[in-house]
């Protein structure tokens, strides 16, 4: 098991959670403006010091350097270290049996905040925070409908800025079939899907065009899924079967296993749009292929949840990210902005607009 910690002591225990599944990790390099797991966040001194606050987060299996999820995630607990001058703790998981045993880990190196990252430390999460009353949970990708005072739910309304996504695909396809996959069938990641396909049929509605959308159905909730968000393999293999069939943009939402779907479209000369963070910061090699990115906001989350820990000001209300205050969005065109035609970039920004105001429902 792959492990790295900012503290001084030691881990004990075993490991922990998955939004993006089971399998080895590949060594992979980080964007150049992410820090690498492995290194220090930064190298100045904190605006405060709290030495005596410990702030812990647990992966899912997707591993820290990820490009994607479990990286964002991560950077929210760096820069509340880099903001707080806090002592940090951190364990990746290498498949779900983990979970249980890597949170526990952070709690015995004495945590005040944990931090756990995906939809299916859910279970894991909630039980060690009715176990642990006195510390400070926090789970990215998770609501419950009864939360204990020490659990806080980090969630985001992915389906806006998919919504937006899917028409500005819609709109840049010349083959008029697009394709979407996801890593597993879990509301995370249906949740970008089904935003995706609301945008191509509202693009359709508005133009009396036909674009299509292959390896997602909102209605029967049935789609293409490698089961598996760490083999890249199997993204690559999926998003090349869309390719086969016409698919010209490739929409995946498997985390690592993406990665694999944006190498089909780099060999195929075609184009994707990425998940989670900007894919030409986090996965730079890919930038000339990717239209835009769907972004959350999950390191602001996450080190929003830490402070408010730190300063006793802690809640077990839900925070949901939205397109109005900035919790999700989409990335800039990058490279591919010259691309991209005025009139179509002028109509995501007025649906964008739309949505803040309330006059655009996305469901």
């Amino acid at each position: 098991m792959k492990r790295t910690a900012r503290s001084a002591a030691a881990l004990v225990g075993v490991a922990a959670l998955t939004l993006a599944a089971c399998g080895d990790r590949e060594e992979s390099s980080t964007g150049s403006s992410d820090p690498s797991p492995s290194e220090s966040a930064s190298s100045s001194e904190p605006a405060q010091s709290n030495p005596d606050f410990k702030a812990c987060i647990v992966s899912d299996s997707g591993g820290f350097d990820d490009k994607s999820f479990n990286q964002t995630s991560y950077a929210g607990l760096q820069n509340a270290a880099d903001k707080l001058g806090i002592e940090t703790g951190e364990v990746e998981s290498n498949a779900p049996s983990e979970f249980a045993d890597n949170i526990d880990a952070m709690v015995q190196e004495d945590c005040n905040s944990i931090t756990t990252v995906g939809f299916l430390l859910g279970d894991a999460t909630l039980a060690a925070a009715k176990k642990n009353p006195k510390i400070d949970f926090s789970i990215v990708d998770f609501a419950y409908e009864k939360a204990p005072q020490n659990l806080k739910g980090l969630v985001f309304n992915t389906a806006e800025p998919s919504f937006l996504a899917g028409y500005l695909a819609a709109g840049t396809s010349e083959s008029g079939i697009v394709g979407t996959l996801g890593g597993a069938q879990i509301p995370s990641v249906t949740a970008f899907m089904d935003g995706f396909q609301l945008g191509i049929e509202k693009y359709n509605e508005d133009e009396g065009t036909d674009v299509q959308l292959i390896g997602w159905d909102k209605e029967t909730q049935k789609g293409t899924f490698t089961n598996d968000f760490e083999s890249k393999t199997k993204g690559q293999s999926a998003a090349s079967e869309m390719i086969t069939q016409g698919a010209d943009i490739i929409f995946p939402v498997a985390g690592p296993a993406g990665l694999g779907a944006l190498q089909a479209v780099q060999d195929a000369d075609v184009k994707a749009i990425w998940v989670d963070t900007d894919g030409c910061v986090s996965a730079a090699e890919y930038c000339d292929v990717l239209l835009t990115s769907v972004m959350k906001g999950m390191d602001v989350a996450v080190e929003e949840a830490i402070t408010a820990s730190l300063d006793g000001n802690f809640s077990s209300e839900l925070y949901t990210g939205t397109l109005e205050n900035g919790g999700v969005g989409l990335a800039p065109y990058n490279e591919l902005e010259g691309e991209i035609p005025a009139e179509l970039d002028a109509k995501v920004q007025e649906l964008k607009q739309q949505i803040i105001d309330g006059e655009l429902k996305v469901q």
